[in-house]
């Protein structure tokens, strides 16, 4: 059985032919020096045939081919030429798995197990230069640079209309921002109830608490008269000022010095900072929601829609999920364990976090997320490959589709068609295009 190597580079295909091979000592040192050397490994592996790419735009879809997993006519017409016409009779060894699976789909003789020719293949890797000699360029170094800063731009440019990454990075940071915020505005809770304690009980929110620490300071110093300053600090909450003016004359808390203020003030200051960098990051991901994903925000809201691209890696990658995926998103280990142990699945990941899981009654829950998920599928999708301006016409409708779910599961009430919501909410959005359309024109005219 004759056995041929694929090499795929930067300059071209290359095929070499196996003369004689020890699969069983591939591994021996005494073998990989025979590999490294040039002289040696020629009387192991012989050239078979080279095809160089012609430009680098050739280069450049054929990469992408292999990187993809899909071979191109290049390639296919490369391997009719070079294999033997009696495919029965030899193997093809190719690197990449993805590509030799799809090179077995057009009925080359792709080898099961490549690991017993891995060293072989790693030694055409490093004398395909003296095989190739005249086809490959005069600096393969350049060449290999050039390509890889080709095929790295289209990556980063595919689509540059979804940009999703920096909503991944918000949600992270949001993350981080609300844990931090809670570890520090527990310990200046703990800090600052030592001389106002109840104060704590008063206000929960941990902003509005830092601000009233500012506000406030030592208790002794504070009078009634300023109370204007509360109610600002408290958005004009009058019986909540006049609460805390109450619980001042009766305190249990102990006395401060300035040097403890001074040190309570700074950190509270710095809660504040973080508080306010939260809502600013909120607002910040909400207007990128509006322009990346508006659908999907519209059906699940801002923090959840982010949580769900960011745990797919992309838009791309979660409009490519089916329903079944995106309901278990984020309860992977206990869909395992419950494989594994042959228990009972998981019928909610992220998705659990939604206002509609939430409300449903135990019973319906299950249902109410393969629902919402099936939902959400379809807004990512139309999100992701709808050319035109971004509206979130199909997701409100697919909201109130939910919402129509939910009281059919409790009340039994009948929901509208989805061919009459999505008719509706096609003529809806040809009536934004329409307008926009005309706005465009206006424009162009001045």
């Amino acid at each position: 059985m004759e056995l041929f190597i694929l090499h795929e580079n930067a300059s071209g295909y290359l095929m070499a032919h196996v003369k004689e091979w020890d699969q069983i000592a591939q591994d021996s040192p005494a073998v990989q020096q025979a590999c490294d050397d040039p002289t040696r490994f020629g009387q192991i592996v012989g050239f078979r045939g080279f095809q160089p790419f012609r430009n680098a735009i050739e280069a450049l879809e054929n990469m992408e081919g292999i990187v993809a997993g899909e071979s191109t006519a290049l390639l296919r017409a490369f391997l009719d030429q070079n294999l033997p016409k009696k495919r029965k009779k030899c193997h093809l060894a190719v690197a990449d798995i993805s590509l030799g699976k799809d090179l077995a789909s057009y009925g080359f003789p792709i080898i099961a197990d490549k690991n017993n020719v891995n060293e072989l293949v790693r030694a055409c890797r490093v004398h395909h230069k003296r095989w190739a000699k005249e086809p490959c360029p005069k600096d393969l170094n350049k060449f290999q640079v050039g390509l890889g800063h080709s095929f790295s731009r289209g990556r980063i440019q595919f689509d540059p209309k979804r940009q999703d990454k920096p909503i991944q990075q918000a949600i992270a940071l949001m993350d981080s921002l609300d844990k931090n915020i809670n570890l520090f505005a527990m310990r200046l809770r703990e800090w600052y109830c030592w001389h106002f304690p109840e104060l704590g009980k008063i206000v929960t929110d941990h902003g509005k608490f830092a601000e009233l620490v500012q506000v406030i300071g030592l208790r002794n110093t504070f009078t009634p008269d300023r109370k204007p300053e509360l109610l600002v600090a408290l958005d004009g909450n009058e019986d909540i000022a006049s609460e805390i003016l109450a619980a001042m004359k009766v305190t249990l808390g102990q006395d401060l010095v300035e040097m403890d203020m001074m040190n309570i003030r700074r950190f509270s200051d710095e809660v504040i900072k973080l508080t306010s960098q939260r809502r600013n990051l909120s607002y910040y991901l909400e207007q990128r929601l509006k322009a990346v994903s508006p659908n999907l925000q519209a059906v699940v809201g801002d923090v959840l829609s982010a949580r769900l691209i960011s745990h797919a890696g992309s838009l791309v990658n979660l409009a490519k999920y089916p329903a079944s995926t995106v309901q278990i998103l984020g309860a992977e280990k206990a869909l395992f364990r419950a494989l594994k142990t042959k228990g009972k699945t998981p019928k909610y990941g992220l998705l659990f976090h939604s206002s509609f899981i939430g409300r449903a009654s135990a019973k319906n829950k299950g249902r109410i997320s393969r629902y919402l998920a099936n939902k959400c599928s379809l807004a990512s999708r139309i999100d992701c490959f709808l050319s035109s301006t971004p509206t979130s016409v199909f997701g409100e409708q697919m909201r109130q589709q939910v919402e129509e779910r939910l009281k059919f599961l409790t009340d039994r009430i009948a929901p509208r068609k989805n061919l009459d919501v999505m008719r509706a909410a096609v003529g809806e959005y040809e009536t934004i295009r329409l307008i926009e359309e005309k706005q465009d024109k206006l424009t162009v005219t001045k």
